[in-house]
């Protein structure tokens, strides 16, 4: 399966079993003394998308969530598997390959983007109003100039950017990050897409104005019919949106989905040992975290990309492997609950794990306890 049975919706978008491998840029004297190292961002990744869907991705820095959130809206090729909108390959339609029934440029309106940093996707040299013209230029040329203001004052007065016509007249720089990003979201709203990827969407937003910004792309997202990605590293405001959308959270580990479903599952009750590391590091989620002082994982220490550990790729940090888990690969299987799946061999009563040996380090754990 893709991930969990919770979804009987229409699929919008589908990655299917998705890695994404890159060979970073090696200077001359290097690329003549060693050969070129790939690090492994994404891995094996399979997701569903549905209608009006919110799926908020979480993971520690470099551990792929954007680079698996660009692939996932077409604007990065994946290395091996598919990535399918409405049925349709996206990049058999950027080569214009096969029986193509979703031009590339349709489905690239259809999934939009909001980066961390709003100010640096803005021209810093023309006005609002300019910026948001240009994409109804392109995509709805038979649009003439009035009817495109009307339309971009409605948006921007809808995000409570009032009066709107003095908001549309100014420069980015005269605008504070959270109107930056309120114009990058209604530029992205223009488009009417089906999927919006926020990466790291409030992250740059002072405190007092993040819950605010969530509650304004979930107020968008029913109104608009919108599905939305939202990557994070802060598990709060991903249970936040995910909990009010009726949504679901996914936990990324290098360069794979160790556990995704509904929040209150995934968050209230982890089945993988990753999951309860990032709920221990926020003490919001978990108040007993505030009094132990080391984090539940055996080396604080991420492995590189470039060279993934065999088998979990968690199990070099994990208190609670054993043997099987240096060289077995647990699958994003359903656990006993059906709104959500972990890659854990620790989810299967019966599976090998319970009989194979410890490793060094590594405490006993009684099997009956295993989902305390």
């Amino acid at each position: 399966m893709s991930d969990t049975e919770s979804i009987d919706d229409d699929v919008v978008l589908s990655v299917e079993d998705v890695s994404v491998h890159f060979e970073p840029q090696q200077g001359f004297i290097d690329s003549l003394l060693s050969e070129p190292q790939t690090v492994r961002a994404v891995d094996g990744v399979s997701l569903d998308i549905a209608e009006n869907d919110v799926l908020a991705l979480v993971g520690e820095s470099g551990c792929g969530k954007t680079t698996l959130g660009k692939t996932i809206i077409g604007a990065q090729r994946p290395t091996d598997g598919s990535v399918t909108y409405r049925n349709q390959d996206i990049w058999d339609a950027k080569d214009d390959q096969g029986d193509v029934v979703i031009p590339f440029g349709e489905v690239r309106r259809a999934l939009q983007i909001i980066h961390q940093d709003p100010g640096a996707s803005l021209n810093p040299n023309k006005k609002v109003i300019t910026s948001l013209e240009a994409p109804l230029k392109r995509w709805e040329p038979e649009m003439n100039t009035e009817d495109r203001r009307a339309r971009i004052l409605a948006l921007l007065e809808r995000v409570g950017m009032v009066p709107p016509a003095d908001y549309a007249h100014r420069f980015p720089h005269q605008l504070s990050g959270g109107e930056q990003q309120r114009v990058a979201l209604v530029r992205a709203l223009l488009m009417n897409p089906d999927v919006i990827l926020a990466d790291e969407a409030v992250s740059a937003l002072d405190v007092s104005l993040r819950v605010e910004t969530m509650d304004l792309l979930l107020e968008l997202q029913k109104q608009f019919n919108t599905s939305f990605v939202f990557i994070s590293h802060n598990l709060s405001n991903a249970r936040y949106l995910a909990e009010e959308a009726g949504g679901r959270v996914a936990i990324m580990y290098l360069g794979e989905i160790v556990e995704i479903g509904a929040p209150e599952a995934v968050l209230n009750d982890p089945q993988h040992p990753y999951t309860k590391v990032l709920r221990w590091a926020t003490a919001d989620l978990d108040p007993s975290a505030e009094e132990m002082v080391d984090p539940p994982v055996r080396s604080i220490d991420v492995p590189d990309p470039v060279n993934p550990p065999a088998g979990c790729r968690f199990h070099t940090r994990c208190p609670e492997a054993r043997e099987v888990c240096t060289n077995d690969t647990p699958e994003l299987g359903a656990t006993d609950q059906k709104t959500r799946c972990a890659a854990c061999h620790r989810t299967d009563p019966d599976h090998e794990y319970w009989e194979s040996n410890l490793l060094k380090g590594v405490e006993t754990t009684n099997p009956s306890t295993a989902d305390d």
